[in-house]
């Protein structure tokens, strides 16, 4: 991506246990550029759950009173524990996930797959074979080098077709002016979406560029928490959202944000979920449930993962399965303990 390389996926695994034995899962995932370190996780964590003990499994707003007051920030660590809380009553009450959530409205999710930023020739190489493997929906990361990356979505056009969904992503590398420059040089290739091209605290060339380009801008890094949403809704600062249980802190957030997305008539997805299987299927559930987003999400992603220590979600021509199993859906691999790496 434009901001950083990563050779590794850290994380820490978050397990609550009832009394009768029952467990409940959830993944934390330690991205820096979200200002999360594996060891500040950890730590976290540690705080937390320590607080925990002791609370009715199944009272999950009320242990979430308790996360929410016992540390400032780290989403990461608190989306861990969101969904472990959730993950460990759907277990105890014998049901899918998806029915902590009102139930699902939709049995399988479009999946948009990401390439990673390579030469505008070896993007529509690897954009082709996604292609070929039955995906519809491309996401290009792109590094604010304009006439570089306009050839990077030119090539990834003419190698998919007509017919694929595209989506790009310059993870805030640009200026505003230098983005309204770009998203006008690629309108002629039928882009979806532009995900968040500026800084994530110039919301004024946010709001700059929304109003001056013709394709739709979806805000991320800017949309962490229903605040910041808020935020933008109040301004008409964007046309769309990417939705990230990671970085808004768990599930019962990302809820709240889709339903703001709904009122106040903005797109709205499930961004990258880029870790184990256990993550993507916590957000797939939720997905699952939220009538309004409609469009392809990212919940494919730990198909790059090497050693993932989650396993029992199921990809199949270009769309995912919501799993009916009790709980998540996923399994732990018997006796995984490694760290878990990325192969882009």
């Amino acid at each position: 991506m434009a901001l950083f390389a990563y050779p590794k996926n850290e994380a820490c695994i978050v397990t609550l246990e009832a009394e009768d034995g029952s467990v409940g899962h959830g993944y934390a995932a330690a991205f820096p550029h979200l200002g999360a370190t594996q060891d500040g996780v950890a730590q976290a964590i540690d705080h937390i759950c320590g607080r925990l003990i002791g609370n009715n499994a199944l009272a999950i707003e009320n242990s979430l009173m308790t996360v929410r007051a016992s540390i400032k920030n780290n989403h990461a660590a608190k989306s861990g524990i969101d969904c472990a809380l959730h993950d460990l009553a759907a277990n105890l009450l014998g049901v899918p996930l998806h029915q902590l959530f009102g139930g699902k409205v939709r049995d399988r999710i479009p999946l948009m797959r990401i390439l990673a930023i390579k030469s505008p020739a070896d993007m529509a190489k690897r954009a082709r074979a996604l292609v070929d493997e039955g995906y519809r929906y491309i996401k290009l990361k792109v590094a604010g080098d304009l006439q570089e990356d306009v050839d990077r979505v030119r090539a990834v056009r003419q190698a998919c077709g007509d017919d694929i969904g595209i989506t790009v992503d310059p993870n805030q590398s640009y200026k505003a002016n230098a983005a309204v420059r770009f998203s006008t040089r690629i309108e002629e290739f039928g882009v979806d979406l532009i995900e968040q091209p500026v800084r994530e605290e110039d919301l004024l060339g946010l709001a700059h560029v929304t109003a001056n380009t013709g394709i739709p801008i979806e805000a991320d890094e800017s949309a962490s928490t229903p605040k910041q949403l808020m935020d933008l809704v109040r301004t008409r600062s964007i046309d769309a959202v990417s939705l990230k249980v990671s970085k808004s802190g768990g599930l019962r957030n990302v809820q709240t944000m889709a339903r703001l997305c709904e009122l106040n008539h903005l797109g709205c997805r499930m961004g990258a979920t880029v870790g184990s299987q256990l993550l993507a299927a916590q957000a797939l559930h939720l997905t699952a449930c939220l009538p309004n987003l409609d469009y392809a999400c990212e919940l494919a992603e730990f198909k790059h993962l090497l050693d993932d220590p989650f396993e029992g979600l199921t990809v199949s021509d270009g769309f995912i399965e919501v799993p009916e199993e009790v709980g998540s859906g996923v399994r732990r691999r018997v006796g995984e303990t490694r760290a878990s790496n990325m192969s882009i």
